[in-house]
């Protein structure tokens, strides 16, 4: 457009003037849609130190149940292990909540699923064995840096172990009920199982967390240019 002061074509579409030549007040800041970006950096990092926790806690787990009966030993272990995890899934879901609000600013026509499923997902039954993945994997391709598609093979990879970690689970405490002499070794495999997917579930977290990072460093094409 020209602008009718100055005669120049600098006006933008909309308006009758350039930017030199209207009042300081007749362009509204931009504003963002939708909730502003927080970094998911120190969740991120927190998430990652206690995944690794309960890697060694399973480590612990194996090496306790080779030894000779112990009470105390048992507990100690075992409630141990059972604080660190509690802690983890407090710290953990923390982090998926931020990282999914991010999500929605990348590209909030990439969620499948509402918001309330980032935490509800995980509790009710029967649909918590795929909404958390489908959350993840949402969050997963809003977050890729532009031009640079993400793969899903390391979030599957991590699910897949999640999921048969608990099938064991499941099977180790059948069997040790049932006095089954194969109990032991059943609830070694549950043990290395969990201790994989702990790592794997820590790459998600350090990945997913760098992605948002690069993602909201890339300025202009982005709602914000960096995270709050």
């Amino acid at each position: 457009m020209i602008c009718a002061s100055c005669h120049s074509t600098e006006a933008v579409t909309g308006e009758t003037r350039c930017a030199r030549c209207a009042p300081a007040d007749s362009f509204a800041p931009f504003v963002p849609p939708g909730p502003p970006l927080r970094s998911p950096v120190g969740l991120g990092q927190a998430t990652v130190i206690l995944l690794g926790l309960v890697a060694v806690g399973d480590l612990a787990m194996l090496w306790a149940d080779r030894q000779p009966p112990s009470d105390l030993l048992s507990v100690l272990v075992g409630g141990s292990q059972v604080v660190v995890l509690t802690a983890t899934a407090v710290v953990y879901l923390c982090w998926l909540w931020r990282v999914r609000v991010n999500a929605e600013v990348f590209d909030a026509s990439s969620q499948s699923m509402k918001r309330g499923w980032t935490i509800g997902g995980w509790f009710v039954p029967v649909v918590n064995f795929w909404f958390p993945r489908r959350i993840v994997l949402d969050a997963w391709d809003a977050s890729a840096p532009q031009g640079r598609p993400a793969g899903h093979g390391l979030v599957n990879g991590w699910w897949a172990l999640w999921l048969l970690s608990l099938f064991t689970e499941r099977l180790a405490s059948r069997d040790e009920s049932a006095g089954d002499g194969a109990a032991l070794w059943m609830s070694a495999l549950s043990y290395v199982i969990d201790l994989v997917a702990a790592v794997l579930a820590a790459v998600v977290v350090m990945k997913l967390t760098r992605m948002q990072h690069e993602r909201a460093l890339q300025g202009p094409s982005l709602p914000s240019a960096a995270l709050g």
